[in-house]
């Protein structure tokens, strides 16, 4: 079920509904909204922030059940934490706690007063947008079920009004579009591998194209990337039995002959590390190794919905990465879809022998303007960045600052990585044009180098988004990175 959004600018505690949200600060601050509240219900909340009942803590919540004096049935006061420290992510943050809460209450609907919380520099539209995305994030359940035994959890929270005016409409219906292309990238990067296949991700981006007047789709299979010489793609895919697909979605929302902007994402759908076999402690997370299909796909989806005066492509190179007799091998050299030749010195470094081809594929038949790569690349970045932060690189200094704007707008935050051609020296081979891998040090960084070599002459970045396309552990799901950021850099583009 989708959560459903709106705006309403009635006092809090006139509102008929089944809760309010409130916020509050630490050391007894009451926000406008929860002061407000408080009066009308002869000061509860300050009594119980005196007490220590409410602690203000950011992200904690304390419910109120019907309290004499508001129209509505319970009252959520959501901490804020300290007022002289409260910034973007800490409003984001009380936004998924708030509407995590109300999830797990007998409720279909809530008013949200937090929109109403200054957050430095930034506007109405703003704050109801991130509200939004935080909101359906933080309720989105894996609406795939293969548990025929266990009753279907429906969620009781059904729609979100956030208090503003009509000037953050605009933030709203940005909003529900991003969470659109949210909710299609992790749902197809949650499936399990025997269900999303290559040519399963092919079905889905046919399937949303024929519902678009503007969206076309094409779908390249085995025999025809084999005659378009997808040599390096190709050879990755050769050990399984679900074959090779080249996904190729058009959006065209600007003018005639507008040169388009690409997205390029890796869609690996399960990857074992072929003959250069991955440990089997983890192994079951490679499902999520086409994070970067998922994620260029579901900005795909967000810029069809917002309609953006702008053309777009994206391309999605899909494969599987098992070991068999036909499999790839260490120490064979491919030739790529450019004519430079690869020596492979690791199998399981295959997200870019895909890309190097779709990159190539891209860049000749569309000549775009721009070109970015969303793939979950490297262990490599996930060490230097954690969770937190895609690693992006890019020779391009605009480009580059563009793409981390966009990230610092939506919270979907990026950390720039150098791209310099000393590392270059890494990835020589004695037996090819370029060797796959370049050592133990700064294995991030030389894999961006591979990319690069089949970009010369393209306006193009990489995101690396490993450590942020899924969450830890055996339930953790999918994020839906970097959706935003892209959506955002999207926006941005089209003025």
């Amino acid at each position: 079920m989708t959560l459903q959004f709106s705006l309403g600018n009635a006092a809090p505690e006139t509102v008929a509904c089944a809760c309010v949200a409130v916020g509050v600060y630490e050391q007894g601050v009451l926000t406008s909204a929860a002061a407000q509240v408080d009066s009308a219900i002869g000061g509860l909340i300050k009594r119980q922030m005196d007490s220590g009942d409410i602690s203000g803590k950011a992200g904690s919540s304390t419910l109120l059940f019907a309290p004499a004096g508001v129209a509505a049935g319970r009252v959520l006061v959501v901490g804020l934490g300290a007022q002289k420290s409260f910034d973007a992510a800490r409003y984001q943050k009380v936004n998924i706690e708030a509407a995590r809460a109300a999830g797990k209450l007998p409720i279909a609907e809530m008013v949200s007063f937090l929109t109403e919380v200054d957050v430095p520099g930034r506007d109405s539209a703003w704050r109801v947008r991130i509200a939004a995305l935080a909101s359906d994030h933080a309720t989105y359940r894996y609406e795939a079920t293969f548990k025929p035994r266990e009753k279907p959890r429906q969620a009781q929270l059904k729609s979100i009004t956030f208090a503003a005016g009509a000037d953050a409409q605009i933030g709203l219906d940005q909003a529900v579009a991003i969470a659109e292309g949210v909710r299609f990238a992790r749902e197809l990067a949650n499936l399990p591998p025997n269900i999303c296949t290559p040519a399963y991700i092919g079905e889905q981006a046919q399937a949303f194209a024929r519902g678009q007047d503007n969206v076309s789709c094409k779908v390249l299979d085995q025999v025809e990337m084999e005659q378009l010489g997808f040599g390096s793609l190709l050879a990755v895919g050769r050990g399984s039995v679900n074959k090779p697909r080249l996904i190729v979605l058009e959006y065209k929302g600007g003018n005639d002959g507008d040169k388009p902007y690409a997205f390029v994402g890796k869609g690996v759908t399960f990857d074992s590390g072929g003959i250069s076999l991955k440990p089997g402690a983890g192994m079951e997370e490679m499902k999520f190794d086409m994070g970067g299909a998922a994620g260029v796909l579901g900005a795909f989806v967000a810029a069809v919905k917002m309609g953006l005066k702008l053309n777009l492509v994206c391309v999605v190179p899909s494969v599987e990465n098992m070991p068999d007799g036909d499999s790839y091998r260490p120490s064979d050299v491919l030739t790529s879809l450019s004519g430079l030749t690869i020596e492979v010195l690791n199998t399981d470094a295959e997200g870019r022998l895909i890309l190097c081809d779709a990159l190539t594929y891209t860049a000749q038949t569309f000549q775009p303007q721009a070109m970015v790569d969303a793939a979950t690349l490297t262990g490599a970045c996930v060490v230097a960045l954690g969770k937190h932060a895609t690693g992006l690189m890019s020779k391009h200094d605009d480009l580059a600052a563009e793409l981390l704007a966009a990230g610092e707008e939506t919270l979907d935050r990026a950390w720039r990585l150098p791209l310099w051609d000393d590392y270059q020296t890494q990835l020589d081979s004695g037996f090819a044009d370029v060797a796959n891998i370049g050592g133990k040090s700064a294995g991030a960084i030389t894999a961006a180098c591979f990319l690069s070599r089949f970009t010369d002459g393209q306006r193009w970045a990489h995101l690396d988004i490993a450590g942020t396309a899924w969450e830890d552990g055996r339930k953790g799901l999918a994020t839906g990175r970097p959706v935003a950021l892209l959506a955002q850099w999207l926006l941005d583009r089209a003025g």
